[in-house]
């Protein structure tokens, strides 16, 4: 018995369908006086270098808060329990028409143990908290639009579309 290699389906006017959409996971930790921490790109780095960011990374075919945890450990030495992360907002982001989506979650955490440390100096040169009122320049342009909607009791942005 031979098999026929389906064929694709006729172009119908609807929008092609995301097949690949990178999911981020953002950290929004807020310290007891309600400052965040951002973390300074290294100036090598391929995505916003020498740009403050949230400590953050892609899912690696694990859950969001999986990813969360992990990041936190591996790039600022931070212990979190995934029972202390709530989340806070979305980011749906088209950086350019040819690159793949991204939803960027983001996750705020008020709990944690460890004191924030440069655990990857290749990726981040420093880690610092910051007012969400008074938020560094130069920003990665989503991490500022996740604080403001996270602010105004926002759960959802997009931009780039």
């Amino acid at each position: 018995m031979t098999r026929k290699t389906p064929r694709p389906a006729p172009h119908d006017g609807r929008p092609p369908r995301n097949l690949l959409q990178v999911i981020g996971v953002h950290l929004y930790l807020e310290d007891t006086e309600g400052r965040i921490l951002l973390g300074l790109r290294h100036p090598d780095s391929a995505f916003a270098a020498r740009t403050w960011h949230f400590l953050a990374g892609h899912c690696e075919r694990e859950p969001a808060l999986g990813c969360l945890v992990r990041e936190a450990h591996e790039e600022a030495g931070l212990v979190i329990d995934p029972a202390d992360a709530e989340y806070a907002h979305t980011v749906h982001l088209l950086d350019d028409p040819g690159s793949p989506p991204r939803m960027q979650l983001v996750f705020r955490v008020r709990r944690w143990q460890g004191t924030p440390r440069v655990r990857e100096p290749d990726k981040c040169l420093a880690w610092q908290w910051w007012w969400p009122e008074d938020l560094p320049e130069p920003i990665v342009p989503y991490t500022r639009a996740a604080v403001h909607g996270i602010r105004a009791g926002r759960l959802y942005t997009e931009m780039g579309w």
